[in-house]
């Protein structure tokens, strides 16, 4: 995998994630987090919404993505999630986890070339999000 070195700008981002999960989390309805950081270097961050019925869940990113859009961002550089322990976790600390499948065709389709913050080998990474999706499914 391609990657690029990790930034303070990055950490940062991850802090913010960290931090807004931190001050929204509920069990069983909110546990992950995502700040996205645009190319004119606004941060927006956002929590995800947790439905009964799973496939109503809406993820992190895919808000963060809808509300930064909706307060005039449309160029992305990097995002991130991370994902706040459940109460009965022994393990508290806050981590990246990795996009899933569906946040990786939003974030491909709203940000062909944003990096994405993923855990790999037991460290955070920093690569294309044509890494994460290769093979993207087109019209063409």
């Amino acid at each position: 995998m391609k990657t690029f070195p990790i930034t303070a700008q990055d950490e940062a981002l991850i802090k913010a994630a960290q931090d807004i999960i931190s001050s929204l989390y509920a069990q069983d309805k909110h546990h992950v987090g995502a700040a996205i950081r645009t190319k004119s270097g606004k941060i927006i961050t956002a929590v995800h919404v947790e439905a009964y019925i799973s496939r109503v869940t809406v993820c992190a990113e895919a808000i963060a993505i809808g509300k930064a859009i909706s307060e005039g961002e449309r160029e992305f550089d990097t995002v991130v999630a991370v994902r706040h322990p459940y109460g009965d976790e022994a393990d508290r600390e806050i981590k990246v986890v990795s996009p899933c499948g569906m946040c990786r065709e939003l974030l491909s389709d709203y940000g062909p070339d944003i990096k994405v913050l993923v855990p790999y080998n037991g460290q955070i990474v920093k690569c294309d999000i044509s890494e994460l999706l290769p093979l993207k499914y087109t019209r063409e």
